[in-house]
């Protein structure tokens, strides 16, 4: 488990809580446990997967090839 801290300067607690918030979004832990909530069926644990995998191959395929069209 990964350890998160944020520094609160001045007693800025509002602008603390936004920096711990995308800190937790970044992490995937709100994903996480939101995932852990209820029961997933393993068919639908592997389509989950599946579709996930497709997500980061059609991004980074996007990055390699946008790269390529600054040029």
């Amino acid at each position: 488990m990964k350890e998160i801290t944020v520094r609160v300067d001045d007693n800025d607690i509002e602008r603390a809580m936004r920096i711990l918030k995308k800190k937790i979004q970044n992490d995937g832990l709100f994903k996480r446990l939101k995932l852990k909530k209820n029961y997933e069926k393993p068919s639908e644990y592997r389509r989950r997967k599946k579709r996930e995998a497709l997500r980061r191959q059609r991004i980074a395929e996007s990055k390699r090839t946008s790269r390529y069209r600054r040029y």
